[in-house]
């Protein structure tokens, strides 16, 4: 099967490279990361994930706009649900994937953001699911989780660029923030305090 694997990055995509050709299909990366900030980092991921598919003969399709204001507009909106700026995340980079794949003869689409244990994997699978329907092109799924060390072990081993947060700017505060951290414990205490 010809399938268009969308990267969120070099390393998160070892594994899922690793295991799709070992079941026989033909593979193409696509880089479309709008939520990646700053832009210095979106430039090391970009550039490392070029790396990573010089090193393991992968042909790759890029899309380098930066799109800090339409990110940021997209996803203060959609901060007033629940996991909604992640949602709306997922959203657009698996239906730009799903459109780019419709577009130029594949037979599928699939991410490797299905690898990482830290994405809300249920979340992501509806969503692509429903972007299959939706845009009429079949969604590759695989829980590539049982891979991740696998994946983290090989992208050490080609010394790529491992990148501390997930990607925007929302998530580098989460990981950085004390503040952050200490608000969201706080939080997470009342609420425990009120189901109890």
């Amino acid at each position: 099967m010809k399938i268009l694997l969308h990267m969120c990055c070099g390393p998160c995509s070892c594994f899922p490279v690793q295991r799709l050709r070992e079941l026989g299909h033909e593979l193409t990366g696509y880089f479309f990361n709008p939520n990646i900030h700053p832009y210095k980092e979106f430039r090391h991921r970009l550039e490392t994930a070029k790396e990573f598919a010089e090193k393991v003969n992968l042909d790759l399709i890029v899309d380098d706009t930066y799109q800090l204001r339409e990110f940021l507009t997209k996803a203060l909106t959609a901060e007033t649900v629940p996991n909604g700026r992640c949602q709306m995340c997922y959203t657009w980079r698996l239906r730009q994937a799903a459109n780019f794949a419709k577009a130029n003869g594949y037979d599928a689409f699939t991410a490797s953001l299905f690898v990482s244990p830290y994405q809300q994997h249920e979340v992501m699978k509806k969503t692509a699911e429903t972007i299959a329907i939706e845009e009429d092109i079949p969604f590759f799924y695989e829980d590539f989780r049982p891979g991740w060390q696998t994946g983290v072990d090989l992208s050490l081993q080609m010394e790529l660029y491992r990148q501390p947060y997930c990607g925007c700017i929302f998530s580098e505060e989460e990981r950085y923030s004390k503040a952050w951290r200490k608000k969201k414990k706080q939080e997470q205490k009342q609420l425990e305090s009120l189901t109890s």
